[in-house]
């Protein structure tokens, strides 16, 4: 972990610390101690259960995908990989810093790079579909439920819906049409020359023909195992619903039961969603934002909902990138290899 990476956790730990003063400044003190007495701590225990069998059934996909590679990889260093994904996910912008920490976390374990690079691209194209399909049947579900309410969050929705599509569509264009694709792309990056100098230029293109190739090559064989798709899809969304179904548990331990679970799900699909699209590593700010106007439907007192924010962030952010800096400082079983 490098320096400026450490700065930025010790940033986002700071940040949250900000942002739960400022949640709680209109709280008193009792109200917030007579919720947390009240808490149904076996719940509050289902919902970490939960948070952990999401990243076991994520790494249970690496396991799968490393095997088919002809790799014996230990559960061990299997269960490091998404967990050093979670950390940093969790302090990069638009989560962009996972791919690259999965990658050396693998080559750590003595995968090569060929194969890794194989992995993630197959992981990455499975999880950014379940995402809009997931989307698209919350949008059918729970959309017209808080569009009325809140018309600014409404066309985050859409926009999120939008950004992820078109990053399903650029895939299908590198798998059924190459050629094509890479034109489009050439084309696409030209205005890119005008504000920066040749060499650097001719560096991003190369690069960016580079991914296209990789991953028109393993979309090849992954076009020819639909097997092994469907597989790794359907454990995709057992891991998307481990994680979505989080609030309802939540909610179930500060003792609101008349939530129903498929609509709690829904609503948490569209707030990932709307977190995905803010700067901000982990969406902060936005994230504690969103949640709070849209879980206000099932909690109207304000010490409660802020505490179901609190425990929500907790579980779903920072317990993940608190076991992502535990699994970085284990060095992985296969080093010495």
């Amino acid at each position: 972990m490098t320096r400026k990476n450490k700065i930025v956790l010790l940033l986002m730990f700071i940040f949250g610390s900000i942002i739960l003063g400022f949640s709680l400044r209109d709280i008193s003190f009792g109200s917030l101690m007579h919720d947390v007495s009240a808490l149904k701590w076996e719940w509050l225990l289902v919902a970490f259960a939960s948070m952990g069998l999401s990243l076991l059934t994520e790494a249970v996909v690496v396991k799968i995908l490393l095997h088919r590679e002809g790799s014996k990889f230990s559960w061990r260093d299997t269960i490091r990989i998404p967990l050093i994904e979670q950390l940093f996910n969790g302090i990069t912008p638009f989560s962009s810093g996972g791919q690259p920490a999965q990658l050396f976390a693998l080559l750590q374990s003595g995968i090569d790079a060929g194969r890794a690079t194989s992995v993630l691209l197959m992981k990455f194209v499975v999880y950014q579909s379940m995402i809009v399909i997931n989307f698209v049947f919350a949008l059918f579900v729970g959309f017209h439920l808080i569009a009325d309410k809140m018309h600014a969050l409404s066309i985050l929705f859409i926009f999120g819906f939008v950004v992820h599509l078109v990053v399903i569509l650029a895939l299908l264009l590198v798998m059924y049409w190459y050629d094509f694709t890479k034109k489009l792309v050439k084309l696409l990056f030209k205005p890119v020359k005008w504000f920066s100098n040749s060499e650097r230029y001719m560096k991003w293109e190369v690069a960016i023909d580079e991914k296209i190739d990789n991953f028109y090559e393993e979309s090849i064989r992954l076009k020819g195992n639909w097997k092994l798709l469907l597989k790794i899809s359907l454990l995709t969304l057992v891991q998307l619903s481990f994680y979505y179904v989080i609030p309802y548990f939540i909610l179930l331990a500060l003792n609101v039961s008349h939530a129903q679970l498929l609509l709690v799900i829904t609503l948490h699909i569209l707030i990932v969603m709307v977190i995905s699209l803010f700067p901000i590593p982990g969406g902060s700010g936005g994230a504690e934002y969103s949640f709070s106007m849209i879980f206000s439907t099932f909690i109207t007192n304000s010490s409660k909902l802020v505490l179901a924010m609190i425990l929500w962030r907790f579980v779903t952010y920072y317990f993940g990138m608190i076991l992502g800096m535990i699994a970085l400082i284990i060095p992985p079983k296969n080093r010495e290899k």
